[in-house]
């Protein structure tokens, strides 16, 4: 087994494994993102800078277990000659145990909080990117796009129905809902083409 493909997922999850620790808390990302985000968005008030503080401890959830499912991914794919399927279910089965092991450790430290959610949202930065190793990030974005669509106009059309029977105004939804119904129709009629 080659060092360099079986390495970094082992230094990333010992860096995941290091930031459970004090150093990653809320308090202490906060003494540096909040000014940053203050540069970056000065319109924004106290109260939305915490939530953009928030937003982006969570972004930092998906990212480093995306991260780290991809480097077991090339772990398995380059240095064992595993199928790509293969590699993608065990790095995926990997970075979720890491997680719970990960929300475990930070259990134990009083400044941080463990959370089941937490679990789930790395584990859908995993998945995210297994999807994308697995199946190429153009068919991930197409079929993600699909699936958001449909539940525009199925959600959209329900809220309207509900809407109208408890007579409150629909607003926007009555362009969406369309709009979604639209697109997927010319995706449906632009697939069906031979192309050249």
């Amino acid at each position: 087994m080659r060092l360099r493909y079986w390495l970094p997922p082992v230094l990333w999850m010992t860096l995941i494994i290091t930031l459970s620790s004090d150093i990653a808390s809320a308090d202490h990302t906060r003494r540096w993102a909040v000014p940053l985000l203050h540069w970056l968005a000065s319109w924004a008030t106290p109260t939305q800078i915490d939530a953009m503080h928030g937003v982006v401890r969570k972004g930092g959830h998906l990212t480093e277990y995306a991260v780290l499912a991809s480097l077991w991914y090339r772990a398995f794919v380059r240095g064992r000659g595993a199928a790509p399927r293969a590699a993608a279910a065990v790095a995926f089965a990997i970075s979720a145990v890491w997680a719970v092991l990960d929300e475990t450790r930070q259990s134990l430290v009083p400044s941080r909080t463990a959370s089941a959610h937490d679990v789930a949202l790395d584990s859908v930065g995993a998945l995210l990117a297994m999807l994308v190793a697995t199946f190429g990030w153009r068919a991930v974005v197409d079929r993600a796009t699909i699936t958001l669509l449909w539940i525009a106009l199925v959600g959209g059309i329900a809220f309207l129905v509900v809407n109208a029977l408890t007579d409150v105004p629909s607003g926007i939804l009555w362009l969406t809902s369309p709009l979604a119904a639209l697109l997927l129709l010319t995706r449906a009629i632009y697939t069906r083409r031979p192309r050249p």
